[in-house]
Order: C-alpha cells, then structure tokens, then sequence
C-alpha cells in the first residue's frame, strides 16, 4: 500500500527547536529494532513518522513497526493481558496551575467560602477519603489511585502548614485551609486516610510532590519519605507530559520542568517507592519530541530500575483550553496512537509493561493495541474524572467479566495483576464468575454489578 495518512498535529504553528529530521533511515531503524538493539532517539523518529523521506505516516512502513514490536512484545512477557481492581480517589479539582491541556481543574478561588460561583468541582477531606477506600476494600479493590489539582491550601504536613502560614512570600501559590468551604487537610492526611489495610496507595506525582515542598529547602527524598511513612506505596508517574521544555513551555508553562520531573521521581526510588511513567501526546509537540520523551524515561529507569509500567495517553482535546483557543484541532489520529504503543515498546528496552488506556482509546482500539507491543489492559478504576471533564467517551469502570470476555476474544490471557506487577493470577476464562483475588478482602467476587456494566465502547480517534 502506497497511500500515507498524515498526522493531525499542527507542527507548523510553533517555532520549536527539534523537529523531526534526521540523517537515519526507516529500513536501517527498523531493522535495528528487529534485532533488539538499542535504539538511538533518530531511530525513533525514523519509526515514529515511519521515515522521515517522505511526509505523512507511511500505513505499509507503519505494520511493519507494529508487528516488530508485538513480536518483541511476546518475547519479553509473553501472552498474557494484565489488569487490576483499582479505584480512583482524586481528592480534588481546585487548582490554579492553569495548563492548557486540562479540563480536570477548577479555579481555586471558587472554592472560597465567599465564593458564590457553581463550578462544579470537589474536595474530599480526609474522612471522606478513607469512606471512600474502606468501601472500595470491602468489594475486593486492592489498589487507590489518587492524583489532584493543587489546591492552595494542601501542605505536606502540620509542620509545613506552620511554614507557609508564617511565610510573608507571595509567590508560594497558597492560602489558609481556613479560606475554603473545605479543608482538603494535608497530604500526609490524605494519605493516612487512604492506607485503609493492605490497599495499595499509588499517589503524589511530581508536581504534588513540588506542591508538597514549596516555600521550604526540603528536598524531594525529604517529602516522599514523610509520605511513604504516611503509607504511601508507589508513585505515578504522571505530570511528564512532554518532558522537552520547550513543549511544556507551551502546553504547561506553570508547572515544574522536565529536569525537575526527573529529579523527583529519583527521589522517589531512592526512598523505595515504585514508579510508573507516563508520556501524554497528540497536542503541539512533534514526533522528535516523543522520542526525546522516551529517551529521557529510558535514562532514568537505566539509573533507578523501579519504573514499572509505560503508560501513553493519548490527548483528549475537546474540552481543552488548547481546543478552544485554537491551538489543536485534534488528538492524535489512531495511527499515530498505534505507533506510539509500537515505539514504547521497541525503545524502552529496560521496561517489561507498557499500557493500553480502554479510557483513551476505547474498547476496539484498546484491543488493539494490544497487538502493537502493549500487555497491560489498565484497571476496574471505578471512578475516573480527568479524562471525562476532558471529554472522554469510554466510560468509567470496567468489571473483571468484561475483561475475560474481550481480552480471550482475541486469543490472549487474561492476568490479574498487582500493582507492582510482583503478583499475578491467570484466570481461566470458562470458570465465572469473575472478580479479583489478589487483595487483601478480595475473595472473587464480581467488582462491578451488572446493571452498572460500562458498555463496550468503539474508538472516535480520527484515522
């Protein structure tokens, strides 16, 4: 096939540095790939674009890749589909942070006790968190995934709170709990709160992390260590976005850089906590940045080896600022979905797990992708706000019957997994009903009733 498909990305519109030239070439990239050398970052472009000879994706050039890296796929982990009974807890939607590419957020003023503006957001106190994760434990969930806005008044803890409350500097992105309808209280309450038993509490990305410290010369070992005691158990890896600073200069210009993105997540692992990674993509930045992207967390798992999982999000643009000032027109096309999964797999040499999102892409091209170099299927979640406010279309939970079903549909195996991916269990697809056996109250039962069954959903990424 001749034809190409090109990308949606508005590369044109931004006086970026890097762009995606290089002097490799598609045939020797792919055929470095095909050996399982370490690819350099020109290699990965010349997979990326599917060369960078011609414009626009190259479709008989772009399954050559993708088959490369499911073969590549099987050889590193097999067979199976891993998935796990997690809920989200985000404890709230107040942030003043203002990156372009988030519907999650609310303004933080409007949660002023004189505030009369109908936002629309939360905050969970403390209490309301751990209601919250008891229920969950008691269904069968074993992991908490809480990640939030930065609401002004969260601080690490009552010693930091004295901190910023004595501080006279402007510039700390704070206010009293006192000032707000809800006092979110601090993150080692939070986090306190959420260590309900054995659940797994995956929380505090960098940029809380950031949050966490501000006004003070703690480093960042200091503030993960205090969580960890708080109970926390591993770090997601979110907030990277694009870790090029020239792209988050754009997309994200209040948030932390890429350097400090990395040094905190190194503390992290230093004070023994798991990590995961992330790259979001499909907005302004271009495939050199991607794979800048990847060579960074590649560099940091050769240095930690406690990143557990690669996880693409694909950009949901819709309800976006990015959107509605003009500035994309789309997310990524699905090929450009499919070759992202396909590149992770074939560069990250040093990391075994790389994720499908059925919450970015839908069912069918989930499915998908887990034929493009992807093992991991995600997770019952049971609650998820970020992508939805974005405007997401996937639904919000996922049982353990509907992951049999689909994930045996295409001839794989479907594998309970633990967070850390140190626990598993095949399941065997003609033995119902189906729920999580892993947790510490987990006695197989099914999660998700039925009647709240999230109907599968077909993807609305544009070709």
């Amino acid at each position: 096939m001749e034809d190409a498909a090109r990308t949606n990305v508005p590369r044109g519109e931004f006086d970026f540095e890097y762009v995606p030239e290089t002097d490799q070439s598609f045939e020797n990239a792919l055929a470095k790939a095909s050996d399982g050398e370490r690819l350099s970052v020109a290699d990965g472009i010349e997979l990326m674009t599917t060369g960078t000879d011609r414009e626009g994706i190259h479709l008989d050039r772009k399954e050559r890749v993708l088959e490369t890296a499911d073969r590549r796929r099987a050889e590193v982990v097999g067979e199976g589909v891993t998935f796990v009974a997690n809920l989200n807890n985000n404890v709230t939607t107040a942030c003043n942070t203002g990156c372009l590419f988030c519907n999650f957020k609310n303004t933080a003023q409007d949660f002023e006790t004189d505030n009369e503006t109908n936002h629309g957001g939360f905050t969970k106190t403390p209490e309301e968190s751990r209601k919250i994760v008891e229920s969950a434990r008691e269904t069968g969930i074993y992991e908490v995934t809480s990640v939030s806005g930065l609401h002004p008044g969260l601080a690490l803890d009552d010693e930091h709170l004295e901190l910023l409350e004595a501080s006279d500097r402007g510039d700390l992105n704070y206010k009293s709990p006192s000032a707000y309808e809800t006092d979110p209280g601090t993150y080692v309450a939070q986090m306190e709160a959420m260590n309900v038993g054995d659940v797994h509490l995956h929380s505090m990305t960098p940029e809380e992390a950031y949050h966490a410290r501000r006004g003070t010369d703690w480093s960042y070992e200091e503030v993960y260590r205090r969580l960890k005691e708080a109970g926390l158990d591993s770090v997601p890896g979110t907030a990277a976005e694009i870790l090029v600073d020239e792209v988050r200069g754009v997309i994200c210009p209040g948030k932390i850089g890429s350097d400090e993105w990395v040094e905190a997540m190194e503390a992290a692992a230093k004070v023994g906590l798991d990590t995961t990674a992330t790259i979001m993509y499909g907005h302004v930045e271009n495939e050199a940045h991607r794979v800048m992207h990847l060579k960074r967390i590649r560099d940091l798992q050769d240095r930690t080896d406690n990143i557990t999982e690669f996880v693409p999000l694909s950009f949901v643009h819709s309800n976006t600022p990015l959107a509605e000032r003009g500035m994309v027109e789309a997310g990524a096309t699905t090929h450009e979905d499919e070759l992202m999964i396909a590149v992770s797999r074939l560069f990250l040499d040093n990391i075994e797990n790389i994720q499908s999102s059925w919450v970015k892409y839908g069912d069918e091209q989930g499915l998908k992708m887990l034929s493009c170099g992807a093992n991991d299927f995600m997770g019952t979640i049971l609650s998820e706000e970020i992508t939805k406010r974005a405007g997401g279309e996937f639904g919000e939970a996922r049982s353990f019957a509907e992951y049999v079903e689909m994930i045996t549909a295409i001839g794989r195996t479907p594998v309970e997994r633990s967070t850390d991916y140190r626990q598993t269990r095949v399941i065997d697809p003609s033995d119902p009903p189906f729920g999580p056996e892993l947790g510490p109250a987990a006695d197989g039962s099914p999660l998700v009733p039925e009647s709240e069954r999230t109907a599968p959903a077909e993807s609305v990424a544009d070709d």
